[in-house]
């Protein structure tokens, strides 16, 4: 592959419905993407997964779903620290008035992490190694604070208020309203599926820095004496996990290290049960998608990288065509947040635990959906010996299960291929099936796997005499003879079929 592969994946995924620039025609600005028919449909299925996976699956902590508002007011940000101090440090050419992100443009040049740094050491360290506008060459200025929220305005008077840079402070906002109103105990979680906004410097990557995204997010609620006896631990407890450690961070050659996710929490890696139990049961979810385990590691953050809330970080990060990038987030969010919002608010946010009342402590695991979206495009890419794209995609969230496709348009095979269409569309809980009749045989398995379809049917002449169909798999190629009627059922069944590798 001569091209880059970001470049195939968004050339495809631009081509085929996948997703393209919002406001494309009157080119708008960068960092926001739309969904199309096909990534809609990912996108769907990759929340529907998530939630099988990670909510309904878990069987001995309640978690409630929430869906808030995305405009918030600024008492409750500038409550939460996201007022004063949700900020990235930007920089200007003197000459040609390029923005750019000053850390981020200090590790790209000089492979350097300022993350954490104050604006004047990331000054320093651009005038001690000349760092200039990689545009025009010029000098840079002075370095500022951009803030990171989008503002807007409430009702005539324009009381300000900021679009939401996260989905969790509505869960922290309706803590005490899920706490009464499903009768809640300790632990137990509230989770959100939504739209968060910021305000990037230089959206870039593809869906990778946008202003606009999905989180999938959950906040597990943990009386402080109880973070060391998850009720499922032992479900994962020789799960294995990759973590770059705080130490390993900081040699000249950092390996990762491979640990079960019991002594990660024994041995200190990781701070608590529930940390390490999301630490894999996040590598068990994206394996179980394709992504390679070595391919997978989480990146234990530093010091001066950690939130101001948390008591340790660690981001989820996928090894891309163009380097290592965090798709989900997990942070212990200490009772920070709780215990803030309550002091602003004067609403009293402890809870009864075992009859004291308990301020709880909090488990952060936040998925990024756009970013997971890219990475199952990255990892299913592929070309055929002709050099077509081939999308071998996890079949539980593949766009579309099935296509139908009748050999000719001629001697009743188009209406029967339709009828067969038609009837997989009608029945209870129908997958997202096709028709397809226009150009070659061929032709139309190479559309097929180019946008990942599980599987094809192809009805023919022998169809007409005895109701069967030759359904053709998109990865292995091979084509069996079935009967109509047991369509729907293979198609359900294929579609559960795990990822193998």
């Amino acid at each position: 592959m001569t091209k880059a592969l970001l470049d195939k994946i968004v050339d495809l995924a631009v081509r085929r419905g996948i997703f393209f620039p919002t406001a494309e025609i009157y080119h708008g600005p960068a960092g926001f993407y739309d969904l199309g028919p096909l990534g809609s449909l990912m996108k769907h299925n990759i929340i529907q997964y998530w939630r099988e996976f990670f909510i309904l699956r878990e069987t001995k902590i309640n978690i409630y779903e929430i869906d808030g508002s995305i405009i918030l007011p600024y008492t409750a940000l500038k409550a939460s620290g996201h007022v004063d101090k949700f900020t990235d440090p930007k920089t200007e050419c003197r000459r040609c008035g390029r923005i750019y992100r000053a850390d981020h443009l200090i590790e790209e040049v000089i492979s350097i992490s300022v993350e954490g740094k104050s604006l004047e050491e990331i000054e320093g360290v651009i005038a001690e190694h000349n760092i200039r506008c990689p545009s025009c060459g010029g000098e840079l200025g002075e370095i500022k604070p951009h803030h990171l929220m989008f503002k807007t305005e409430i009702g005539a008077a324009g009381e300000v208020a900021f679009l939401r840079p996260e989905t969790a402070q509505n869960i922290f906002l309706d803590f005490k309203r899920v706490y009464y109103s499903m009768r809640c105990k300790l632990p137990f979680g509230i989770a959100q599926v939504g739209r968060s906004y910021r305000n990037e410097i230089s959206p870039r990557q593809s869906l990778f820095r946008l202003r606009e995204f999905t989180q999938m997010e959950i906040e597990m609620f943990i009386a402080p004496e109880d973070l060391n006896t998850h009720p499922s631990f032992d479900e994962v407890r020789d799960v294995k996990i990759r973590i770059l450690t705080r130490e390993e961070q900081l040699k000249e050659r950092p390996e990762v290290v491979e640990i079960s996710a019991k002594d990660a929490v024994e041995e200190g890696v990781v701070p608590n049960q529930y940390m390490a139990y999301y630490l894999a049961r996040e590598t068990q979810f994206y394996m179980s998608l394709g992504i390679p385990f070595e391919s997978i590691r989480f990146r234990h953050l530093l010091p001066e990288e950690t939130p101001h809330y948390s008591g340790g970080n660690f981001d989820l990060e996928v090894r891309f065509s163009f380097g290592w990038k965090e798709i989900v987030g997990n942070a212990y969010r200490t009772d920070y947040d709780l215990s803030t919002h309550s002091r602003f608010s004067g609403e009293e946010l402890a809870v009864q635990h075992n009859g004291r009342k308990v301020t709880p402590h909090v488990i952060e695991p936040s998925f990024g959906i756009e970013r997971t979206l890219y990475a199952l495009l990255e990892f299913s890419y592929s070309e055929d010996e002709r050099g077509w794209p081939v999308l071998k995609l996890p079949r539980r969230v593949s766009p579309v299960k099935a296509a139908v496709l009748p050999l000719m348009r001629k001697d009743g095979l188009d209406e029967k291929a339709y009828s067969i269409y038609s009837s997989l569309r009608r029945v209870p809980n129908p997958c997202y099936v096709v028709y397809d009749d226009t150009g070659s045989i061929g032709r139309r398995y190479a559309r097929a796997d180019e946008i990942g379809v599980n599987l094809c049917i192809t009805i023919d002449y022998q169809t007409l005499e005895d109701d069967t169909v030759t359904v053709r798999d998109r990865d292995t190629k091979q084509q069996i003879r079935v009967k109509a009627s047991e369509l729907m059922d293979i198609i359900t069944k294929d579609t559960l079929r795990p990822v193998i590798g």
